[in-house]
Formats: C-alpha cells, structure tokens, sequence
C-alpha cells in the first residue's frame, strides 16, 4: 500500500463502525485528519483519508495490525481514541464468568493494547493525543441500574487516562476522557426513552454529537490533560 503524505496529523478509533465511533471517525475527517477505523465489522473504504481494519480490539494481534496499518499508509498516529466498549448492567451477583471476560476484554484489554501499541510511536513524533470513552457510572452509582463491570473497567481508564497523563506529559503526550451518560444511539432505540431521560439533571439522553464535541474540545485544547470530562446531563453532579 502506497503511503499518503498530505495529511498532516491522523487519528486511530476504534468502535468505529457505528453511533458514536463513527461520529468521531467524520468529526476528525472534519478536522483535516486523516483517520484509522476500527471494529469488527466496519465496511471497507477506498477513500483517501479513510482507512478501515477489521478486527477485535481486545486481540493485541488486532491492535497491532492497526497500528502498523496506520502507520504502512500514514506515517504516523497522532491521536487515538479508545472508543469501543461493551457494557452490561445487572446485578453482581448474576454476573457470569462469560459476562466478566468479555467486558475486561474489550475495555480493560481493548484499550491497554492499542494504546502501548501507539505511545511510542507518538513519542518519536514528539506528542499526541490519546482520549478514552468511559462512564459517569463511575462517580455516581445507581441502585436502579447496577452495572458493577462497568464502573469497575471505565473505572480504571480513568485513573489510568491520569497516570499516562502525567508520565508521557514530558514527552508531549495529552491523555483525556470523556465520562459519558446514556447516549441515544443503537443500544437504546428499544430502551425506555423517557425513564432513560429522567436519569439526567438536565433531562434528556446525550446525543452524538454531545460526545463529539466534547472529544473535539479536548483534541483542541492543548493545554489541558488527565482531564475527565463529564458529558452526562449533570449526573456526576448530583441528582
């Protein structure tokens, strides 16, 4: 594959074949960069600032794969955004051991891959980028909806978006998160809409674009890391 050199900075996401992957995939597009994007069904592209990899996240072949594919026709990665995810909310104790596996895999696994993957290579470029999604859940559990596996995995991206903040800060390297609450996409269409509204202050769902933003934000401000921005209809804030 022949390398593209007119891009000037270039984006990984994953998730990105759908909701709010494929909102940022077309927000950085946007921007001017060019962007690598994964799942495990994403269609294929043949345009030239668009590259797709197939692949499960939480496999480090995978991973590895995307980076190499990044950097075979770009040439380098200056932001990733850790966005894909599973989550399942029930209670502890009927939690299975399948139900552990598959959620530490792609959150905890998905993210620690691709992420050791891409920090030396933003090293030698002298900086980047890198953004996880996580959950609100965190900071404000829900005795209607519990979903331990969830405030567990987002829970450690969150102290760990604070712990590569501060040891790549020298390098150039920015870590942020955004810590979302329920976001109108696929997942819920069948979901009780408005009791789901009723979980925010401010009274309604997220929607795309609200995470969109909110990463475009961060992506252009270069001043500010290990910050965990809420985009939650002011749950963490109280209710």
């Amino acid at each position: 594959m022949d390398k593209v050199e007119e891009f000037p900075k270039v984006a990984i996401v994953t998730g990105a074949s759908q909701g709010i992957g494929a909102g940022l995939v077309e927000a950085y597009r946007r921007l001017g960069y060019a962007v690598v994007a994964t799942s495990r069904t994403i269609a294929s592209s043949d345009e030239a600032d668009l590259l797709t990899v197939q692949g499960d996240v939480a496999d480090r072949k995978a991973a590895e794969r995307v980076v190499a594919a990044a950097l075979d026709r770009y040439g380098r990665i200056d932001t990733l955004v850790n966005n894909a995810g599973r989550f399942i909310g029930k209670p502890f104790s009927d939690y299975t051991t399948d139900d552990y596996e598959v959620v530490t895999a792609v959150n905890i696994g998905g993210f620690f891959h691709i992420t050791q993957l891409s920090v030396p290579h933003m090293i030698a470029q002298g900086g980047g980028h890198i953004v996880q999604v996580t959950t609100s859940l965190v900071d404000h559990a829900q005795s209607a909806a519990p979903a331990l596996l969830a405030s567990l995995t987002k829970g450690g991206l969150q102290a760990a978006t604070k712990g590569l903040a501060i040891e790549y800060a020298a390098q150039g390297i920015r870590a942020n998160a955004v810590s979302l609450g329920v976001i109108d996409t696929f997942p819920n269409v069948d979901a009780d809409r408005e009791a789901l509204a009723r979980l925010h202050p401010l009274g309604r769902m997220g929607e795309i674009r609200d995470v969109v933003d909110a990463v475009v934000f961060l992506e252009n401000a270069p001043f500010v890391t290990g910050e965990i921005l809420h985009v939650d209809g002011g749950q963490s804030a109280g209710h």
